[in-house]
């Protein structure tokens, strides 16, 4: 894992222990991996053709969603692509790289805990 990919799991980890205690033990069982570029396969699940849209992916069921009789074969993860993230940061003066992987790393969390896109962008207007 390169020195790079380290700040960005370091911070995404300080991000999900800020969270508020109620929340964290269901934060602390997700995988966060980190990856230069988001999957041909992610791309297409999301008809996307440019990977700098993708900053973050969640995989997984979200916790409204899971079942004690079917429990799921892999562990819920949250990807960030640092690629995309570092072309977002470009696009955003006056904002910090850490400020973004947290932002990120907050939405992604968000779909585990079962919100929409939608749901997410009536509160945070971050992506407008």
């Amino acid at each position: 894992m390169s020195r790079d990919n380290t700040h960005f799991l370091r911070i995404a980890h300080e991000t999900v222990e800020a969270f508020p205690p109620p929340l964290l033990p269901a934060a602390r069982a997700v995988v966060i991996r980190v990856a230069e570029w988001p999957t041909p396969e992610m791309m297409a699940d999301f008809g996307m053709r440019d990977p700098r849209d993708l900053t973050g992916l969640y995989e997984g069921t979200p916790l409204p969603e899971k079942s004690a009789s079917y429990p799921d074969p892999f562990p819920d993860t949250v990807w960030l692509f640092r690629q995309p993230i570092l072309a977002e940061w470009r696009d955003r003066p006056g904002q910090s790289l850490d400020e973004l992987i947290a932002h990120v790393t907050v939405h992604e969390f968000a779909h585990h805990f079962g919100w929409s896109d939608e749901d997410i962008a009536a509160i945070d207007p971050w992506w407008e």
